[in-house]
């Protein structure tokens, strides 16, 4: 058997960890042969493939991005199924494992069970937004660098008596935004999930302040306070028409210190998170993932991803993994509320 395997989507660390584990344990296994499809779903509409030896991934498990590049091509774009069939059959790719987020793996899903295309998913993200999994990886090294970044920032904004506003990425979910403002001790965490006002903050700010801290506020890129409509944009739209978000941190900034005198800067951390080498958590799991993804290969269970429950690596439908967001649940953000201000 001859495997394809893709990388779609954002980019994230650990990708290139799940490409070793599938090549070494599809050919040390089971004797399968692997070809690198360049740039996700572009590479398998385009036929921009090559063969994908074991010497090709050595070392690969520290490395951040991906060797096979990525874009956000749609699957069903330049001649969408039926091209595929064409560029798998001249190149005698009978399976695909796609490795990507939401969007990829809503794509995948489609190909899987309404065209029948042999095809399994690998799920990634840094938001770790996907239903269906405990966790993605990516997340672990995104969430670990904003809290070394935070905790960076807090030593100039004590030295300075400054207020510091953090902005992470989060398009709909807070997961980020939770996680490194409750490790690096944050005074306000602000998450898509939960809409706060305006004086809330100002509040939150304040009362660090009297305490004699630096204030730290950790928002993520897509929340938006109560009475705003929309998420700030400041950006326009990429090649695609999605939405550039980012700005919420630098629209804050000048209100905060308008109203609590506190002189405040925003800084804005964007793919610093997606960058470098993942974290040891991080390459274990996209590792366990890419040799899960070739059993799931070889039981021919197309349509299906492989999944972290606990700490157990466990096969899900892909279209189940993407019909909803996995939202901060309400009794995280209680229990972490008690710690802002």
């Amino acid at each position: 058997m001859n495997i394809g395997i893709l990388t779609s989507g954002g980019d994230g660390p650990g990708l290139n960890a799940v490409i070793r584990g599938a090549v070494r344990k599809g050919i040390r296994a089971y004797g399968y042969g692997f070809t690198g499809i360049r740039d996700g779903w572009r590479g398998l509409l385009e036929n921009d493939t090559y063969p994908l030896h074991m010497v090709d991934v050595r070392g690969l498990s520290g490395r951040g991005g991906t060797i096979l590049g990525t874009s956000r091509t749609h699957p069903y774009s330049q001649g969408g199924p039926e091209r595929m069939r064409e560029v798998m059959v001249e190149n005698q790719i009978d399976a695909v494992i796609a490795i990507g987020g939401e969007g990829t793996l809503a794509g995948a899903a489609r190909l899987a069970d309404d065209e029948g295309l042999p095809v399994v998913g690998v799920p990634k993200t840094i938001d770790n937004d996907l239903d269906n999994t405990d966790y993605t990886f990516g997340f672990d090294t995104a969430q670990s660098i904003a809290t070394e970044s935070i905790d960076r920032l807090r030593t100039t904004a004590e030295s300075h008596h400054r207020c510091m506003i953090v902005e992470v990425m989060g398009r709909n979910v807070g997961w980020i935004a939770l996680q490194a403002g409750m490790a690096s001790g944050a005074h306000a965490i602000l998450l898509p999930e939960f809409p706060v006002t305006y004086d809330q903050i100002y509040a939150w700010v304040r009362s660090a302040w009297d305490r004699g801290r630096a204030p730290i506020v950790v928002v993520a890129e897509g929340f938006a306070p109560e009475g705003m409509d929309t998420q700030v944009s400041d950006r326009g739209l990429d090649i695609h028409g999605r939405v550039r978000l980012g700005g919420i941190a630098d629209h804050l900034a000048p209100l905060i210190e308008e109203h609590t005198g506190i002189e405040t800067r925003a800084t804005v951390l964007g793919h610093l998170q997606r960058g470098g080498s993942p974290t040891a958590y991080d390459r274990v799991l996209a590792t366990r993932l890419g040799m899960a993804a070739v059993d799931i290969v070889r039981d021919r269970q197309w349509g299906k991803m492989a999944s972290l429950t606990g700490t157990d690596i466990t096969r899900v439908g892909m279209a189940e993994a993407v019909d909803q967001l996995k939202l901060v649940p309400q009794h995280r953000w209680d229990e972490v509320k008690i710690l802002l201000g």
